[in-house]
């Protein structure tokens, strides 16, 4: 007679490695929710409908600008030029507004200017072969030269009517702006994760020599991923533009180092080869909470910088941690 031996049940133990593994898959959900539950009990209006469309309308052109920069990041490249492609695409939106008298004009040239000079990013990188870094760098400094010499540095203001109507305009209490962030998400997910393109942007950027020697055009992958992120910035510029009703050399200062801090943030990964459209949407609107919560607490506004920079250092951190162990 024989007796039946019980198998023991394997209990998965949560280990520090597995740990470190979480969170940098889902920090950034972490702390939005922590930063979102706070400002809730610290301010009960927080949460109203009118609120939670203020900040989104506020972020989507820096959100417009970090999604399609998570292209450029994940095929391994970097773009510091959406800051100085966004102004010029903004003068040249108020310039052939006021020359032309046609608001649908004005705001559709933008994209179009966007993707040209995003192109000619992508040109310099693979043809001319210089590191995305410089050659972008050397780029921004062109196009804000070129913003200057379209409006002379001054301001450009666009009396038309319905100018402003892209910028502040709504339907049903939400902003057009808003809107059409929530398209440019929905379609960028779906070309990055549902589209062969897609795979071959993480392709390029987890291994170029290889994704090369498997046939993938990674010169034309490249082009593509900064006309995608110049494209990005003029429909940025055409809501920023028409919001203010004015262009200004000066206009999106900064914005590219904002968008590149949010894609880092939400957990792609520098190296290339890893991250997602959700994590740059994510990384975006963690730093204005941080800075909405640090106005609502009363915190010391200049310790939002130090905050938001120890946060982005724990991500990159966490991101060597997955390279690592791959």
């Amino acid at each position: 007679m024989t007796t039946a031996t019980a198998t023991p049940t394997r209990i998965s133990r949560i280990t520090p490695a597995s740990a470190l593994l979480f969170l940098r898959d889902y920090a950034v959900l972490v702390l939005l929710g922590i930063i979102l539950l706070v400002l809730a009990i610290a301010t009960p209006s927080f949460f109203t409908f009118a609120n939670i469309v203020n900040i989104l309308n506020q972020n989507a052109p820096l959100a417009i600008i970090a999604v399609a920069g998570t292209f450029v990041i994940i095929s391994g490249s970097f773009d510091l030029s959406t800051a100085a492609i966004y102004a010029v695409c903004s003068v040249a939106a108020a310039w052939v507004a006021v020359a032309s008298g046609s608001v649908v004009l004005a705001l559709l040239m933008p994209p179009v200017i966007g993707m040209l000079l995003g192109a000619f990013n992508g040109f310099s990188v693979t043809v001319l072969r210089v590191h995305s870094f410089l050659a972008t760098l050397a780029s921004s400094l062109i196009f804000k030269a070129i913003a200057v010499l379209i409006t002379g540095g001054a301001l450009i203001s666009v009396p038309l009517d319905g100018f402003s109507e892209l910028g502040r305009g709504r339907i049903g209490g939400v902003f057009y702006s808003v809107i059409i962030l929530f398209i440019f998400i929905a379609v960028m997910w779906f070309v990055l994760n549902g589209t062969v393109y897609g795979r071959h942007v993480f392709a390029v950027g987890g291994n170029q020599d290889a994704a090369q020697l498997s046939g993938v055009s990674v010169d034309r992958i490249k082009v593509a991923v900064f006309a995608v992120s110049g494209l990005a910035a003029g429909i940025a510029a055409s809501i920023g533009v028409s919001r203010i009703a004015s262009g200004q050399p000066q206009a999106g200062e900064g914005l590219e180092l904002a968008a590149i801090a949010a894609i880092i943030l939400g957990g792609t990964s520098i190296n290339g080869g890893m991250g997602a459209v959700w994590r740059s949407v994510a990384g975006v609107f963690l730093i204005a909470l941080i800075g909405n919560g640090f106005d609502i607490l009363g915190f010391n506004p200049q310790l939002k910088n130090l905050v938001t920079g120890v946060i982005i250092l724990a991500a990159v951190a966490l991101a060597a941690v997955g390279v690592k162990r791959r």
